[in-house]
């Protein structure tokens, strides 16, 4: 980002939006049986170039909840916490939960404590009024063992502590291999389920994700009744090119029975919150693909 825009961002939009707050009733999305959100990483380039003017954009189509994937030495697609509030709120959108990997490095098992940095993410996901943190990724050297992988489950759930104290809940974002990988002869994601105190930690299955992984959504959401309160709601097709098997389209265009998965997770996954996410776009753009997942949720009563 230019200084020039920097600057323009950071005092004419800020100043624009902080007199200028869009009424709620022209974006507001069906709410009938939860939250739509978007996770902001589908409009990735977009958020990059133009912040202000992206979540704009995703406010007129109207959605009003979303979800970050950057937060960088405390600051939000390059703004701080309450500069980002004021963005947000100026365009009636809340930010209800964000991604940021939660590594080894992040907890002082010496101390039995955690890192400036952690506390400083969980201070700042409170500022934009969160109500979940999310860890979208487990680094290898934390997973090598069984044990190993155990006592990090525990930080999950003290992670989970140190949110509830900001009126927050901590959160894991699972990809595939955590359904094909084992350790003692059993899943990952099974040995998660097993450890992760449900009150302090909520498990945001990704719906797609799971598919490169051998796994089934529907198989995922039958088997763990009421424990998703928040979800990626995602559909895949086969992919021509690369190392994964699966790549994200657009919802009800793929395998992944997408209605039917989202259905479940209202009737029996205790859901309450719905993260679309799309990585990929075939012949469309990002914004196209945002508001025609979010035009079948609403179809589907979202």
């Amino acid at each position: 980002m230019k200084t020039s825009r920097r600057t323009f961002v950071k005092t004419g939009a800020l100043a624009v939006l902080a007199t200028t707050v869009f009424p709620r009733s022209a974006f507001a999305s069906s709410e009938k049986k939860g939250m739509v959100g978007l996770q902001l990483y589908s409009v990735r380039d977009d958020m990059m170039r133009d912040p202000v003017g992206s979540l704009t954009q995703l406010a007129k189509m109207g959605y009003v909840y979303v979800e970050h994937a950057n937060y960088i030495d405390r600051k939000f697609y390059g703004f701080s916490a309450p500069e980002f509030r004021k963005v947000l709120d100026g365009l009636g959108l809340k930010m209800i939960s964000g991604h940021t990997v939660m590594t080894k490095q992040h907890w002082d098992d010496a101390k039995k404590d955690f890192s400036d940095i952690w506390k400083f993410t969980v201070e700042d996901a409170s500022t934009l009024g969160q109500k979940w943190v999310i860890s979208p990724f487990m680094d290898e050297t934390m997973r090598k063992t069984y044990d190993d992988f155990k006592k990090y489950m525990e930080v999950f759930n003290k992670s989970g502590e140190l949110c509830k104290k900001s009126g927050m809940k901590f959160g894991y974002h699972n990809h595939d291999f955590e359904f094909s990988q084992k350790l003692n002869g059993e899943k990952i994601f099974d040995i998660m389920m097993k450890t992760l105190n449900p009150d302090l930690v909520a498990m945001q299955l990704d719906i797609g994700n799971l598919y490169n992984g051998g796994a089934s959504a529907l198989d995922v959401m039958s088997q763990y009744p009421g424990r998703f309160e928040i979800i990626h709601v995602k559909d895949e097709i086969a992919a021509k090119e690369g190392n994964e098997k699966y790549i994200s389209t657009i919802l009800d265009e793929g395998i992944v029975k997408t209605q039917k998965v989202v259905d479940l997770a209202t009737k029996k996954g205790g859901t309450k919150c719905y993260i679309i996410e799309q990585e990929s776009y075939g012949d469309k753009t990002p914004m196209y693909c945002a508001k025609a997942d979010l035009d079948i949720m609403k179809k589907w009563g979202y």
